[in-house]
C-alpha cells in the first residue's frame, strides 16, 4: 500500500487520524520546540519562582524559576529522539535474529530462542532498570536499555511471520531458480512481512517513551538540569501539593504522545492488515 493510499485509510480507521494528528504535534514540538519556546529552558529566574499558569508562563515556573513549558518543548526532542533510536537499534537486532532464526532454524534457532525466553522472563521495565544500573545513568545507555527491551517481542513476530511465508510456493519457485537466501530474505520475505513490524514498531515507541520517562523519573537519564519529561516529573514531585501545576504540562504532554502512538498504532494495523479492511 502507498504512502497517499496508507494515510488514507489510516485517517478513516476510528482512532487512527486522530493519533496521527497527536503523533504529528509532538513531532512539530520536536522540531520546532527550540524556535518556539519563550524562554531558555534552564534559565533561572528568582524573582518568579514556583509561579502559577499565567500569560507570562503558561505552563508555570518551578522552584528555579524556570519556565515549565519551554523544558517539555525542548524536552519532546530528547523523549522522542530516545525512543526512536531504541527501537530502531531493537527492530533492527529483532529483524536480523528472526528472519536468520526463522528462515535457517536448527541450532541457530534453538539457542536464540532459549535467549529470548530468560529475555521474556523478566518485566520489561525491570530488565532497563537492570541494563541502566549496570551500565550507568545517562541517555545513550536508555537507547541500549530501550533497545534490547525491545528485541524479544519482536524477534518472536518475525520469526513467525517467516516460519509462515518461507513455506508458500512463491518461495520455493524463487529457491528453483537458484536466488541465494540473503537475497531471499531482504527481496522476497522481508517485503512481505514489513506490515505487522510498522505496526509493532509504533506500538512500541509509546512505551518506549514510558520507559525513558520513568528511567529518567528515577534518577537513570542525563545528569540535570536536562530537560527530560521524566525529569521534570521528578523535580515537580516534591511541590506536587503547593504547587500541582508542576506536574500537568509534562503529564499532559507524556500521555497525549503515548496515546497518540498507541492510536496511530491501531489505525496502521487497521490499514495493513487484509482481514481487517473493509
Amino acid at each position: 500500500m502507498r504512502g497517499p493510499r496508507l494515510f488514507a485509510a489510516v485517517a478513516r480507521s476510528p482512532g487512527g487520524g486522530a493519533g496521527a494528528v497527536l503523533v504529528a504535534l509532538v513531532v512539530a514540538c520536536a522540531f520546532l520546540g527550540p524556535a518556539v519556546a519563550p524562554y531558555a529552558p534552564n534559565a533561572p529566574d528568582y524573582t518568579h519562582t514556583l509561579q502559577p499558569p499565567t500569560l507570562r508562563h503558561w505552563g508555570g515556573t518551578d522552584e528555579f524559576g524556570r519556565d515549565v513549558l519551554s523544558r517539555v518543548l525542548y524536552g519532546a526532542r530528547i523523549s522522542l529522539g530516545v525512543a526512536v533510536l531504541g527501537v530502531a537499534a531493537g527492530a533492527a537486532v529483532g529483524i536480523f535474529l528472526g528472519l536468520a532464526t526463522g528462515y535457517y532454524g536448527g541450532t541457530l534457532d534453538d539457542v536464540a530462542m532459549r535467549v529470548i525466553d530468560v529475555l521474556l522472563a523478566f518485566p520489561g521495565i525491570l530488565l532497563a532498570i537492570a541494563m541502566v544500573s549496570i551500565l550507568g545513568p545517562g541517555l545513550q545507555n536508555i537507547v541500549i536499555a530501550i533497545g534490547i527491551f525491545g528485541v524479544p517481542g519482536l524477534t518472536r513476530l518475525v520469526r513467525g511471520s517467516t516460519l509462515e511465508v518461507s513455506g508458500m510456493d512463491y518461495i520455493e519457485a524463487v529457491r528453483a531458480q537458484g536466488a541465494r537466501s540473503p537475497w531471499i530474505l531482504v527481496r522476497h520475505i522481508l517485503p512481505n512481512i514489513s506490515a505487522p513490524i510498522i505496526v509493532i514498531a509504533t506500538l512500541r515507541l509509546g512505551g518506549a517513551i514510558l520507559t525513558e520517562s520513568a528511567l529518567s523519573f528515577l534518577g537513570l537519564g542525563a545528569p540535570p538540569p536536562t530537560p527530560e519529561w521524566g525529569a521534570i516529573l521528578s523535580n515537580a514531585k516534591d511541590n506536587l501539593v503547593t504547587s500541582p501545576y508542576l506536574g500537568i504540562t509534562p503529564g499532559l504532554a507524556l500521555v497525549a504522545t503515548v496515546l497518540g502512538f498507541n492510536l496511530l498504532g491501531d489505525g496502521l494495523r487497521d490499514a495493513l492488515d487484509p482481514r481487517l479492511r473493509t
